[in-house]
């Protein structure tokens, strides 16, 4: 079964540059597409300061593999030349169906009729959309996690129409780059890590929201309680308060919006996303 030799990312974001430079280090040839010159220039200062946060998980020893792996990754605003090659796409648009259905109509003109679709939306079905792709049999979701090199899992979740010698594909792609491919064998809103994680998140950002405790008091009682190395409030920062933001505002639940004003509010009308900028609930630099 053949894998992919050249894969387009659609978006030069924190999870788009990570995917970038972990399908690059495995010697696979990257385009990374974003919609402007600002939005590139950004994720290519991206991409050095992810390329660094990799180094330090792994040594320094690993900085010729990874400056190889930056050699390997190239940067596009034109999204027809950026997928005229791709074997396959990621797509990594932020969390929005209305702009993930926007982005599938255009790319479904462009892209080669071979080139596999996949969409790395932590919350949103595949089925949804489906329709917008021009080609369900060859379209799924491959969600990655943040941190990928490290929290290495890759989410394998097709549609009732997806080839299924599509999704073998994708999982054989994502174990070729060193992620552990998770077969789901249904639709499931979450996939599994998100089931788990959200609800989560969701409680440790109620006891914030009604004044229970602070972020910092939350996240001490849980490492303590239950030995996990971080608590929920590192984790909103490692995905990022955009991203959380994001998530909270497609949500019709009441204490979601709450959840989604007092990020505005509080942090990103403060320039504070988390680890990508420095400070989120606490501070990196």
């Amino acid at each position: 079964m053949t894998t992919f030799s050249a894969v387009t990312v659609l978006g030069a974001g924190v999870l788009g540059t990570q995917i970038a430079l972990q399908t690059a280090r495995h010697g696979v040839p990257v385009v990374v597409y974003d919609i402007s010159e600002d939005a590139v220039a950004a994720g290519r200062e991206r991409l050095t300061g992810i390329v660094e946060q990799y180094l330090g998980d792994v040594g320094q020893d690993a900085r010729p593999d990874a400056d190889a792996a930056v050699a390997r990754i190239t940067f596009d605003t034109d999204l027809a030349h950026a997928v005229a090659a791709a074997d396959l796409v990621v797509e990594a648009v932020p969390e929005r169906l209305d702009l993930k259905r926007d982005v599938y109509a255009r790319l479904a003109e462009v892209a080669p009729e071979h080139t596999v679709f996949a969409t790395n939306s932590s919350t949103l079905l595949p089925s949804a959309i489906a329709d917008a792709t021009g080609r369900p049999d060859r379209f799924l979701a491959l969600h990655f996690a943040n941190h990928v090199w490290r929290q290495n899992t890759a989410e394998v979740m097709g549609t009732e129409q997806t080839d299924p010698e599509v999704s073998e594909r994708v999982a054989a792609f994502a174990e070729a780059i060193g992620m552990v491919p998770i077969r789901l064998h249904k639709e499931q809103p979450g996939y599994v890590l998100n089931s788990l994680l959200v609800p989560f998140l969701d409680a440790a950002a109620g006891l914030v929201l009604r004044g229970v405790a602070d972020p910092e008091t939350v996240d001490t009682t849980w490492r303590i309680g239950t030995g996990s190395p971080v608590g929920p409030f590192q984790i909103y920062d490692v995905v990022g308060l955009r991203t959380a933001h994001a998530i909270a505002s497609a949500s019709p639940e009441p204490g979601a919006q709450a959840w989604a004003a007092y990020l505005q509010s509080e942090y990103l009308d403060h320039g504070k996303y988390g680890v990508e900028s420095g400070e989120g609930f606490y501070r990196y630099r």
